[in-house]
């Protein structure tokens, strides 16, 4: 089995057209075509299944695509491992993250990133935190700073960035913002401005209320936070988030309560094994940990 092999196989069940992943790789499209038969043979199972008009991956190639990424990224990571070796620090560095995450300021951290490693090339995709640990894991992200969303595994573990509580904000002319803290079972009649439920905020909003055994109704869904300030201000509904949101300009005039009962807004880096964790992103790691109260985080 050859890497280009893998290389082929991966792009095409990505863009799921081989005409598409052809020309991303820079190959002849029967190239790409017999180089991915050349992998059926060898497997002895058909990976994909083609039509005029789509490509989809068989049951065979669901299953090899997770390997094939993880066999991937732990190739571009020993290649990479080698250049630091040599003192130059290059390739890429993939990473993820929520909006507006605590405990890390994504752009300033990038730009001393750059600073230091001027030849590695910076990807960033910004996803909710279930979205972003299944790509650490499968191996198409570097890092991911985001919330916490499941235990450590054999392909995934987790860095601690920060913890703070959860508070509501509200319009003040609402009800609420006469009195003090607030708790979920005394919040399950109201209308709720949140994100979409993927996003790491929403997970933990979601967490306190059903270990309340609260409904609540989300009646606005957003996935930016300065929308969902604004539709707070407009006193179309409230919403429960992390203190840090209550400190930002476009929430100056909104009343927040603290709310007594929900679990923490944990935030973390979310990496892949010690073994795959990337030159790179040891790198990028080593200036998170500039910030941290010990001054060290094991990366």
């Amino acid at each position: 089995m050859e890497l280009r092999h893998l290389q082929h196989f991966v792009a095409v069940a990505e863009d799921r057209h081989f005409t598409r992943a052809a020309e991303r790789l820079m190959v002849s499209q029967s190239g790409l075509s017999a180089s991915v038969r050349a992998l059926e043979r060898e497997l002895r199972a058909p990976l994909f299944v083609r039509t005029t008009r789509s490509v989809t991956l068989t049951e065979a190639g669901r299953a090899l695509l997770v390997e094939a990424e993880q066999i991937l990224a732990q190739v571009r990571a020993a290649r990479e491992a080698v250049a630091a070796v040599q003192g130059v620090l290059r390739g890429t560095l993939s990473l993820g993250t929520e909006q507006c995450i605590a405990g890390v300021d994504v752009a300033r951290l990038l730009a001393g990133f750059r600073r230091r490693h001027p030849h590695v090339e910076i990807r960033l995709r910004q996803a909710g935190s279930g979205a972003l640990a299944e790509e650490v894991a499968a191996g198409r992200l570097d890092l991911a700073f985001a919330v916490r969303t499941r235990a450590d595994t054999d392909q995934l573990r987790s860095v601690p960035l920060t913890s703070e509580p959860m508070t509501v904000l509200c319009h003040p002319s609402h009800p609420l913002a006469d009195g003090g803290p607030v708790t979920p079972e005394g919040l399950g009649g109201e209308a709720f401005v949140d994100f979409h439920p993927d996003w790491g905020p929403r997970r933990t909003t979601d967490a306190a209320f059903a270990q309340a055994g609260v409904r609540r109704t989300v009646t606005l869904e957003v996935n930016d936070v300065h929308s969902l300030l604004e539709l707070v201000h407009e006193g179309l509904g409230i919403a429960v988030v992390p203190r840090h949101y209550g400190h930002k300009r476009e929430a100056s005039a909104l009343v927040s309560l603290p709310v007594r009962g929900a679990p923490a807004y944990e935030t973390v880096a979310m990496l892949p094994p010690h073994r795959a964790t990337s030159p790179a992103a040891r790198a990028l790691m080593s200036l998170v940990a500039v910030g941290g109260e010990d001054g060290s985080r094991e990366v």
